[in-house]
């Protein structure tokens, strides 16, 4: 049986990612460049396949110039 609450958690979290890639106007592989990673790497936590530990989502804040403390606020405002 899935864990739902988190379920919709990580949903939220990939789908901010996702949307502040885009709202940067980059593509998947300008982010993955960015990173220094596969655009596969990009691919993957977006859709969930993959997940972030706290500082791979430090570094993606930090290559979308977007501060850690505005990041949790969008994430809590979105869910």
């Amino acid at each position: 049986m899935a864990n739902r609450p988190w379920d919709e958690k990580r949903e939220a979290l990939t789908a901010l990612l996702k949307s502040l890639r885009n709202e940067a106007g980059l593509t998947q592989t300008e982010m993955a460049n960015l990173l220094g990673k596969p655009q596969s790497y990009v691919s993957k936590y977006e859709s969930g396949e993959r997940r972030l530990d706290f500082v791979e989502v430090l570094e993606v804040c930090e290559s979308l110039r977007v501060t850690p403390q505005a990041f949790v606020a969008r994430y809590y405002a979105g869910s």
